[in-house]
């Protein structure tokens, strides 16, 4: 079954706005495409194409992919594991035992911070994994009931 929590609606916020800063990074190349297009008297089909794609990847950044990914990512935090389900068009899950949990951690970025959200990472020997864009007294909580769990789960072995 597949997990059941999903993180913060605000998340689509922050991912929207992270969006707009890519696409304007796309517009700005996009610019200097045309620009060349212009200067170098090529055919003008390609600043339509440019005009076109440009515009693709901007609804694609700015609406959905936010929205996708926020339908995909979900987890759940038992006793004995941590479950994690990622991914846009590939659906990943990850299983994280307990018994692998080294620490946790709450991160917080600027735009994080300003829709009161942070992030949960859980290290293992292994890597890091992440559960985005929680509100931060939730993400407190989380961050505390792992290491809890962890510890017990420890003591256990």
């Amino acid at each position: 079954m597949a997990p059941q929590k999903f993180i913060s609606e605000k998340a689509l916020k922050v991912w929207r706005l992270t969006g707009l800063f890519v696409s304007l990074l796309s517009w700005v190349i996009s610019a200097g495409l045309i620009f060349l297009v212009s200067f170098f008297d090529w055919p003008r089909w390609i600043i339509a194409g440019i005009i076109l794609l440009a515009l693709v990847f901007t609804y694609m950044d700015i609406y959905l992919i936010p929205i996708i990914r926020w339908k995909r990512w979900r987890y759940d935090v038992q006793e004995t594991e941590i479950e994690i389900q990622s991914g846009l068009f590939i659906i990943r899950r990850t299983l994280v035992p307990m018994v692998r949990v080294q620490h946790v951690d709450t991160r917080q970025g600027p735009l994080l911070r300003k829709y009161g959200l942070a992030s949960v990472q859980i290290s293992t020997a292994a890597t890091i994994h992440e559960i985005p864009a929680l509100d931060l007294s939730e993400a407190d909580e989380l961050r505390h009931y792992i290491s809890a769990m962890a510890s017990v789960v420890e003591d256990d072995v």
